[in-house]
């Protein structure tokens, strides 16, 4: 393959890499709840501060839940409000456990996701009831932008992963569904590989499965 040559780390995006995800899922449940007027003119986003407060650890859980029950016409519980905000986490499929495990063997394999604390505790716990084991034990480190304290695609956050992990960008691939993400890990130095819309990861590395 081509895009591995000289290469010796690949770092992952988690949601619609190998996470499977429905951001709808989330914006109709938050819609069920009296919050459509945070969907905005950028399709499917969250037009408040408060989401990107999260995703980079600015503020904590339950300011984060209280945060949301402001902007909600009327006053619902902290699970109703975590129910809502984790709707879009789908499944982990199998074939792309197999595929990092293989992947190991070659590469040194990390995860870097723009994400907050509600949903990474949601997501490792689904991992754990779907494949029976952590799913950081896939990983030689995995990042994410509310621990770090930046999120993606600013250049800080690239450089602090590469900071953290110690790995020399140019042996490195980053792969990612998001354009911006990428082409900004490539101006940190980072070699880049956009996934597009359709394609799945498992496809681009046939051989390791």
């Amino acid at each position: 393959m081509e895009m591995l040559k000289g290469i010796r780390n690949i770092i992952f995006d988690l949601g619609g890499v190998l996470l499977n995800i429905d951001p709808m899922k989330t914006i109709d449940a938050f819609g069920k709840l009296g919050m459509e007027q945070l969907v905005g003119d950028k399709g499917l986003t969250y037009d408040h501060d408060i989401f990107y407060m999260m995703e980079q650890g600015k503020i904590t859980p339950d300011e984060f839940r209280e945060g949301v029950l402001a902007l909600l016409p009327l006053r619902v519980s902290y699970q109703q409000v975590d129910d809502a905000w984790t709707a879009m986490l789908l499944d982990f499929p199998t074939i792309r456990v197999e595929l990092l495990k293989s992947l190991r063997k070659d590469f040194g394999i990390y995860l870097f996701s723009n994400t907050n604390a509600i949903h990474v505790e949601r997501f490792h716990s689904n991992f754990r009831n779907q494949h029976g084991f952590e799913v950081s034990a896939l990983f030689e480190q995995d990042f994410y932008s509310n621990e770090i304290g930046y999120r993606k695609p600013s250049p800080e956050s690239f450089q602090e992963i590469i900071r953290l992990s110690g790995i020399n960008p140019e042996e490195s691939l980053f792969i990612d569904d998001s354009l911006p993400n990428v082409e900004s890990a490539i101006a940190c130095g980072l070699k880049g590989y956009w996934l597009e819309p359709g394609q799945k990861v498992e496809e681009i590395f046939r051989e390791y499965l």
